[in-house]
């Protein structure tokens, strides 16, 4: 959040009032926990009940960064969502920064998307004796990840009437066990009242952009659980080196190399009474990446191959990591990573570049 209001602040003039361009929503929804699982279908009574406030802020064009992204808008979002069971799922309370991207607009009429990341906690995790059968959540406080789309329709100069589709999924990146986590879609209807003025939009042709090269080195450090419900927590570290040419301003496409250290190996291989060798708690591989970039802040997706120093445990061929990076300078950044082995997830890292 702080690094999201960070860029919100950078991009408005100093004039402009802090209410200019700021809206209310409020939205009450229906949907249901997505089964993945078998146990959803078992433990489900009733359909997910939502209730959301939020505030969000609408540029105006002043940075090129909200002319290239078509005038984005930012907000805060606090959730509150049943589950489908209060006795075993719970409820749960999210709150997430967002990021609103139009994709059409014409007359009274905005279709958008966007995206959100924060903070849920829940009032149901899984216990041995007193809630066994909830295996996909192991912790009070998880990661909250948010897509949707929205279709709005403007009343007049301060009301709009809106409806969307949302998918919210929440889990606690293996920092606990069980860690399945949940996800839930939910249709949602509601309105949205503008408290400030609306400032006018303004429009400039951009510099041609350059298509330069980025070499970037990264130190990370993480931890993980070796198995399920293992009170033991392991370090892990990477390095990793990545080249990325700026094709677009705000798509980066590029390639790199990492060394993963992963100290969970040893514990996993004698639990399966295989042998051990100081060497197997090291991968290497290769990856390509896709960097959506929006000023100081980006999202990567990475996808890499082990190479010479292959995946001992499960013998995965293939990993994946998902990256949110703030630039401080043109030559410092700090980052939260996710890696993965497709839909199984890793453990989580925190690195500097």
């Amino acid at each position: 959040f702080v690094f999201m209001s960070l860029g919100l602040a950078l991009s408005l003039p100093a004039q402009d009032k802090w209410t200019d361009d700021l809206h209310l929503h409020l939205n009450f929804g229906q949907g249901n926990v997505l089964p993945e699982y078998d146990f959803i279908n078992l433990v489900t009574e009733r359909p997910t009940e939502v209730f959301e406030i939020s505030l969000l802020k609408q540029s105006d064009g002043s940075s090129d960064w909200q002319l290239i992204y078509k005038y984005p808008a930012y907000g805060l979002r606090f959730q509150y969502a049943s589950l489908g069971n209060p006795d075993v799922l719970g409820e749960i309370w999210a709150l997430y920064p967002y990021f609103q991207i139009p994709i059409y607009e014409k007359e009274r009429f905005e279709f958008n998307t966007e995206i959100g990341l924060g903070y849920s906690r829940v009032n149901q995790k899984f216990d041995l004796e007193e809630n066994f059968m909830n295996v996909a959540v192991g912790s009070y406080g998880n990661f909250h990840f948010n897509a949707r789309f929205n279709l709005s329709y403007r009343i007049n100069d301060r009301f709009n009437l809106g409806a969307s589709l949302s998918l919210d999924h929440f889990s606690n990146a293996n920092t606990s066990e069980p860690n399945l986590g949940i996800n839930y879609l939910n249709v949602l209807g509601g309105f949205n009242y503008r408290i400030g003025y609306e400032r006018e939009r303004l429009s400039r042709e951009l510099e041609a952009h350059e298509k330069t090269l980025e070499k970037e080195l990264v130190f990370s450090i993480g931890g993980k659980h070796s198995r399920a419900l293992a009170s033991t927590y392991y370090l892990t570290n990477s390095i990793s080196y990545e080249m990325r040419k700026k094709y677009f301003r705000a798509l980066h496409l590029g390639i790199g190399a990492d060394l993963f250290v992963d100290r969970s190996v040893e514990d996993q291989l004698q639990k399966q009474e295989r042998a051990y060798q100081s060497s197997d708690q090291f991968q290497t591989g290769i990856h390509i990446s896709q960097t959506l970039v929006y000023n100081r802040i980006s999202i990567s997706i990475q996808e890499g191959i082990y190479l010479v120093l292959t995946e001992q445990v499960e013998k995965y061929k293939i990993y994946n990591r998902g990256i949110f990076k703030y630039r401080f300078t043109d030559h410092f950044s700090a980052r939260l990573t996710m890696k993965s082995h497709l839909h199984i997830l890793d453990y989580p890292e925190i690195g500097i570049g």
